[in-house]
């Protein structure tokens, strides 16, 4: 049997369809044995994955990581896995092992990654170790010779999902508790219909695992998902988790006239300069298909910052696309990544002021600030953080320090005075009181009111410095933060 595990990652009222073990499931499904364990469901997978070790004979646990809390708890059962079945291989997979090789191989718990796309990877694996073959032809792949020295073997092509089968969603064991009430809909799945991104942003971790490449998913396919799920799970929403949802506007349009029939509201990721290029009609069918909210990565009011970022994008086409995409409805979702090391106060300070702008020109776009966080490039730099040693083991990744350092909560960067963060934190605290996401459902008519009544101030006067009662009020009413990206 293999195990297929997707370690916990986040409260159990906020899981979604664990898409990256569905994946893997969907090369296995018909021709092997194997079992789903999802830590976000299941409230002890380390008692199941012994259970499952006690009545079949495991060949190997595949597990899919994230950074952050999900490989704090990817690490602990791996390590009590390894020390009960030695002699099982165990596999990694996912964001993490493929941006952190080494340390993840430093692990003796962990015996081989899958950097990148890992579905042939994967089973390329499974014929080696039945064949207890050598591992050294498998593309994409990298592991401890007999000696416990790394080796990395080559990157594997990127493929297009079209390749692959579709996900086998029936396999989880109650797939109704991956559906979701959000802001979007009563009942909200997920879906990701790409891979990669043709864009080498330095501060972006998808750059290093596809090299600026990306593939789509044709709409028929897509389309068909989604009935299926609509009509298996009676799903109203989606959330499509592509790093970048619109190449092409064509493409953008032949699937918006397929799921417009399923009266589906939606969310995905864009870039901005390439909606900009889109015309009024398409934006109008985006919108007349469903589509709610849209995020952007606007990173910077500044254009020699998004220059340094690499960015291919100018400020003033932020400024454009705010003023224009709400002329039809669909609220954008601005994402900035401030403090950037070569000036973190001048970042800062234009930063906000171009925040201001946009609300000024379009009040109802949300707004998400970042700190910059340093993530490693395949030219052996760490998009302008080379001053941050980064962790080779993962009990050091497991700390609290570094998972805050890459969820972005309270992470701690040496170029970064603590003046300057108090100020990126404070002006956040209060751009979201004074404009509360519509995200958050829970959040009643009363307790808008007050946030922004308290907080009107403070963004009339720009004073964000000590913002205490803002502070007391969203504890008070148990506020989520929006959404953000943890990569």
């Amino acid at each position: 049997m293999i195990v297929l595990l997707h370690p916990r990652s986040t409260r159990p009222q906020n899981r979604r369809f664990p898409l990256a073990v569905l994946s893997l499931a969907a090369m296995l499904e018909g021709r092997e044995e194997y079992v789903i364990v999802d830590g976000n469901l299941d409230p002890d997978p380390g008692a199941t994955i012994e259970r499952l070790a006690a009545e079949h004979r495991i060949e190997l646990l595949a597990v899919s990581v994230m950074p952050g809390p999900q490989m704090v708890s990817a690490h602990l059962l791996c390590r009590e896995f390894k020390r009960r079945h030695p002699s099982v291989p165990v596999l990694w997979g996912g964001y993490f092992p493929s941006l952190y090789t080494d340390a993840t191989l430093n692990a003796s718990y962990v015996d081989m990654v899958v950097r990148g796309q890992g579905e042939e990877t994967f089973l390329e694996v499974i014929e080696a170790i039945r064949e207890n073959k050598t591992p050294a032809s498998i593309a994409g792949l990298s592991y401890k010779d007999a000696f416990g020295l790394h080796v990395h073997n080559a990157p594997r092509p990127l493929r297009s999902p079209n390749d692959f089968p579709e996900l086998p969603y029936h396999r989880l064991t109650t797939p109704e508790k991956y559906i979701a009430r959000t802001f979007l809909g009563s009942r909200t799945a997920v879906h990701q219909a790409s891979i990669g991104c043709p864009y080498r942003c330095r501060f972006c971790g998808v750059v290093p695992l596809f090299d600026g490449r990306q593939k789509m998913e044709s709409p028929i396919r897509t389309a068909k998902v989604l009935t299926h799920l609509q009509r298996t799970y009676g799903i109203n929403a989606v959330q499509f988790y592509d790093n970048n949802f619109f190449l092409r506007e064509n493409h953008t349009l032949d699937l918006c006239d397929r799921i417009a029939p399923l009266k589906l509201r939606w969310w995905c990721e864009g870039r901005i300069d390439i909606l900009l290029r889109f015309s009024d009609a398409a934006l109008k069918r985006l919108r007349d298909a469903g589509a709610t909210m849209i995020f952007f990565g606007a990173e910077s009011g500044s254009d020699e910052t998004l220059k340094q970022m690499n960015k291919r994008l100018r400020a003033e086409q932020t400024l454009e696309l705010a003023a224009r995409i709400r002329r039809f409805g669909i609220v954008p979702e601005f994402s900035f990544v401030v403090g950037n090391p070569e000036d973190p106060a001048g970042d800062t300070r234009r930063t906000i002021e171009f925040i201001r702008k946009i609300k000024k020109l379009n009040p109802a776009s949300e707004i998400i600030v970042q700190h910059y966080i340093p993530v490693p490039h395949p030219d052996g730099s760490y998009g302008g953080g080379d001053c941050v040693r980064f962790p080779d083991t993962l009990e050091e990744w497991a700390s609290e320090r570094w998972v805050n350092f890459v969820i972005r909560t309270e992470p701690n960067t040496p170029w970064l005075p603590r003046a300057v963060k108090r100020r990126i934190d404070g002006f956040e605290l209060v751009v979201n009181c004074r404009w509360p996401t519509m995200q958050d459902i829970h959040l009643p008519r009363w307790g808008r009111f007050m946030l922004q009544t308290l907080s009107a101030w403070r963004y009339a006067l720009g004073v964000y410095q000590h913002p205490f009662e803002l502070e007391w009020a969203q504890q008070f009413m148990n506020l989520r933060k929006p959404r953000f990206e943890s990569l």
